[in-house]
């Protein structure tokens, strides 16, 4: 069997929810409960492989499009998700963080949000990025208006990448996109410039511990080459 080459940060665009319930002939918010399940087992088993960062396209400015009462039970199960979940976090060794705009969402959940960031931040092995009300253009606008306001001069790649919702956090090397779709929508688009991308036709709630392997084996096999030419 061939050695995994575990990648450092995994980034992953977790579609399907809707059409794996309906499928079954269940309320799409039952896809997204079942969801919420998968992301908690997928970021347990990324800590047994030694990922050191998962990021999870949770809700993007898109999403605000979808049916008003589809996105108050979303935050809902955020809510109640993450308040449930919060000392199993700490046991585990997650630290929690947050990217994407904070001004549309509720303040008690933006509240819980900041608690769970600080109570998080210490003594941790893995950190869990959640993308809510995240979109890489708005991400990238929101750097922008930092950097004018600030008046940064001189402004380099890495200058710029401190500016953006990652910050310092390293670039994701695998992107994995379930639900057969092959587009990043918008997902981490500065960040993702040499990330290996990885689809499969699996929706999320059908996402496992395997799954992830099966893409981690596909990412091992490939040639980084960030713009050089690698010795044969």
């Amino acid at each position: 069997m061939q050695e995994l080459k575990i990648p450092t940060h995994v980034a992953i665009i977790m579609d399907g929810n809707g059409r794996w319930a309906k499928s079954k002939g269940m309320p799409r918010i039952m896809g997204h409960y079942k969801g919420a399940e998968v992301a908690e087992e997928i970021t347990k088993a990324s800590l047994d492989l030694g990922i050191k960062y998962l990021t999870l396209f949770a809700f993007s400015t898109e999403n605000w499009n979808r049916p008003q009462d589809e996105v108050e039970l979303l935050f809902d199960l955020m809510k109640n998700y993450l308040t449930e979940k919060k000392q199993q976090l700490l046991e585990l060794g997650v630290r929690l963080r947050f990217i994407g705009r904070r001004d549309r969402i509720s303040k008690d959940l933006r509240r819980l949000m900041e608690n769970l960031e600080r109570e998080t931040s210490k003594d941790y092995k893995i950190t869990v990025i959640l993308a809510v009300d995240y979109g890489g253009r708005d991400d990238i606008i929101r750097a922008v208006n930092k950097i004018v306001r600030l008046e940064v001069k001189d402004i380099d790649e890495k200058t710029f990448s401190h500016f953006l919702d990652l910050g310092d956090i390293p670039d994701p090397d695998l992107l994995i996109r379930t639900a057969g779709e092959k587009r990043i929508s918008n997902f981490l688009l500065w960040n993702l410039a040499y990330t290996e991308l990885y689809f499969t036709d699996l929706c999320w709630p059908d996402f496992t511990k395997e799954e992830l392997i099966k893409a981690i084996q596909d990412y091992s096999k490939r040639q980084r080459k960030f713009g050089r030419v690698l010795d044969e």
